[in-house]
């Protein structure tokens, strides 16, 4: 029987370097982004490639609970269980908490934190009762380091981290892994137009393989964090 990943943020970055590396190793994906378009055109990609797998990719907006509750129920009466699950979505909006326009707070707070928390919340309990299951947390650097101009992103990605580690200790007597992942600047929409070299970022495969290889370990042995960043240092 086929394992099953599910990844929220899927057709772009992180995200999709990772439904291609799963699939790659004969996952069924499921996952879901806003743009329906884009995800439309990446399930297509990978039903023509991969013709023996099941792939449910459907258009959410991961802040609106939901919906996110919604999309959970619809893949768990496709695929019953999930093995993996991703919590990659996430939106970056710059600014100072003094200066940000009101509603952005919320705006990141809910896509980057309470989105995995909900999904969490509706996939998990299944891993619990099958007492097997993974669960990743796409944090950030910013998780563990405040930046000018960092805002209500910086916060979110505390709190994501700080969930994480909560997550961790409910689990471990379940043998349900929970890992959080801190990345440094990696090469996504995020940073579309820069003028910096690719060679300043992190490229989306390099955390997609990193997250792999966690997987990969043997059941007794769960790496808690991993930390990333670009081989010439942080971005300032």
């Amino acid at each position: 029987m086929k394992k099953t990943v599910l990844i929220t943020g899927i057709t772009k970055g992180i995200g999709r370097a990772l439904a291609e590396l799963f699939a790659e190793e004969g996952f069924n994906v499921a996952g879901c982004a806003r743009n329906e378009k884009e995800i439309n055109t990446f399930k297509a990609e990978l039903w023509n490639k991969y013709e023996n797998q099941r792939f449910l990719l459907a258009s959410v907006d991961v802040s609106d609970k939901i919906a996110v509750q919604a999309f959970a129920s619809d893949v768990l009466s496709e695929f019953e269980t999930i093995d993996v699950l991703i919590n990659n979505a996430g939106i970056f909006i710059p600014g100072t908490i003094l200066g940000e326009d009101d509603g952005i707070f919320e705006k990141q707070i809910n896509t980057n934190l309470a989105s995995a928390y909900h999904l969490t919340r509706e996939i998990v309990p299944g891993m619990k009762l099958k007492k097997s299951g993974y669960v990743f947390n796409i944090c950030s650097t910013a998780s563990i380091k405040a930046y000018p101009n960092g805002g209500s992103y910086c916060i979110s990605k505390f709190a994501l981290l700080g969930m994480t580690k909560v997550l961790r200790e409910e689990l471990k007597e379940h043998n349900v892994k929970v890992t959080a992942i801190l990345p440094g600047a990696t090469l996504t929409d995020s940073w579309k137009g820069t003028d910096l070299p690719e060679s300043r970022f992190i490229k989306p495969k390099d955390v997609a393989e990193t997250i792999w290889n966690a997987y990969l370990l043997s059941k007794n042995t769960v790496i808690e964090e991993i930390l990333i960043r670009p081989q010439l240092g942080d971005l300032s």
